[in-house]
């Protein structure tokens, strides 16, 4: 088992892990997907030792790597990481670059390594390439030459980090395959990675990263069909968001009809629902909400979908109870309606802006 606690990594100009605390178990099969920049990557070094922790403790099955006497060298046989860039010696054959850390680092006999080699070599599917030099085969083959390289060593735990990002996408299949069977072993794997399907479909448990931890952990069915937590919903529905804040009867509204359009423009969101939105903006916010309430206290949000080509747009605001679909001006209620679908009010008690309006707008 791996226990985390408090992990923090900063660089002079950025902190990718504030405060990092979690429990991996043995077998686990953990996803790691975010943005980028959200220190996923670093959470994998950090663990393997590879960069050093600012502050902070792990353990792995109750010893603390993190200790100044901890052996890394044994740390380090126990747990294998394959890099998105192979890291292959070039001047070595194929099965050599394999058998070369068990000889030099386990002490396995010449005949051992490279009996183990090859069948790693069979097991990957590229025992013919036993001879071949690096630069002799595809970035798929070298990708999963590293894997066998890795396994060479029989790590109870193996980091993978973007294992396909720089893959042509025709060899991506080639090596998930190879990662999809390695996950059937037992072995504990934690995988770096930007392919959402492949993460839905190997993992057992999910970390979404952001905000300088594990932003959310939950199940693959959790975190993609029913995430807990605004950030994560945004980034599995691959959402583009726009917030404006209205607190004042005096805003630019001129300016803010402007920001809609440069938003819609630059996520191509098509013509005519971009302008429905504005539309929408203006004879919600424009002609209703800011001449009814006393002091405007309006928060508008348009969230566009790539995944599913729509938008969505949310205002909440503050003051007393006022449900604008059966309170607010008929006129700009009926213009309203025909640039929109599925309005539906609700009141928040207690809440600072406990009006919330939601609509999507017309495709």
């Amino acid at each position: 088992m791996i226990k985390i606690e408090h992990l923090k990594k900063e660089y002079p100009n950025v902190t990718p892990l504030k405060d990092v605390s979690v429990e991996i178990r043995d077998g686990d099969v953990i996803s790691v997907i975010g943005p980028s920049g959200t220190g996923k990557s670093t959470l994998l070094r950090c663990i393997n030792l590879l960069e050093t922790p600012t502050s902070g403790h792990i353990w792995i099955d109750g010893d603390e790597i993190t200790a100044r006497k901890a052996n890394l060298q044994k740390i380090r046989q126990r747990m294998g990481m394959v890099f998105q860039s192979f890291n292959l010696f070039g001047h070595l054959t194929v099965i050599e670059n394999i058998m070369l850390s068990p000889m030099d680092l386990k002490g396995v006999s010449k005949q051992e390594a490279y009996d183990t080699g090859m069948k790693l070599l069979r097991t990957v599917g590229l025992a013919e390439k036993a001879l071949n030099y690096p630069d002799e085969l595809s970035g798929g083959q070298k990708q999963r030459i590293a894997i066998a390289r890795t396994l060479a060593m029989d790590p109870d735990i193996i980091l993978f980090d973007e294992p396909t990002s720089a893959l042509d996408p025709t060899m991506v299949g080639e090596v998930q395959a190879v990662i999809r069977d390695l996950s059937k072993t037992g072995k504990t794997l934690m995988i770096v990675t930007h392919e959402m399907n492949f993460a839905r479909a190997i993992s057992n448990r999910v970390f979404y990263m952001d905000e300088g931890g594990i932003y959310e952990d939950g199940s693959p069915e959790q975190i993609f069909e029913h995430p807990q937590r605004e950030n994560t919903r945004r980034f599995i529905r691959r959402l583009k968001v726009l917030e404006l804040r209205i607190q004042s009867r005096d805003y630019d509204f001129l300016g803010m009809e402007s920001e809609i359009a440069q938003y819609c423009n630059k996520n191509q969101v098509p013509p005519r629902m971009a302008h429905r939105a504005q539309l929408a903006f203006e004879e919600l916010v424009q002609q209703q909400l800011v001449p009814a309430l006393e002091a405007p206290d309006i928060q508008a949000v348009l969230e566009y979908s790539e995944a599913e080509e729509n938008v969505v747009f949310t205002v909440r605001y503050g003051g007393k109870p006022f449900d604008v679909t059966t309170q607010g001006d008929d006129l700009s209620l009926a213009v309203l309606r025909g640039s929109v679908t599925d309005m539906a009010y609700s009141w928040q008690a207690g809440e600072e802006r406990g009006n919330r309006l939601t609509m999507q707008i017309k495709a």
